[in-house]
């Protein structure tokens, strides 16, 4: 489990957990297939067809995203890798480069 009934009860109220393996056994041994609960104040969302919930406009709008990343990492005329670390999106997208780790939250 990823996500323990120890965990949930150190969770702040208000907190949401969206398990979305609730139909293989679940993340959370709290997770109940198709509902939704509350345990000490933790939402826990067990929908085992989230897609089916959510709008279609979400569907667009992720993939219109996705599009604009990967249009910044790819070079248009070539279609090949080009990434340009001065870029703001790229850096903070960035988990490693040359062998070292340069993305801040990683680093220990």
């Amino acid at each position: 489990m990823l996500v323990t009934e120890e965990m949930v009860k150190t969770m702040k109220p208000g907190s949401i957990i969206v398990d979305l393996a609730v139909e293989q056994g679940g993340n959370c041994p709290l997770s109940k297939p198709d509902q939704v609960i509350e345990v000490d104040g933790v939402t826990l969302m067990g929908y085992t067809n989230l897609p089916a919930r959510l709008a279609v406009d979400t569907s667009s709008l992720y993939a219109r995203n996705l599009l604009n990343f990967v249009s910044l990492i790819v070079d248009k005329k070539t279609g090949a890798l080009a990434l340009n670390w001065d870029d703001e999106i790229v850096k903070g997208a960035g988990l490693t480069r040359d062998g070292a780790i340069v993305n801040p939250a990683l680093k220990g």
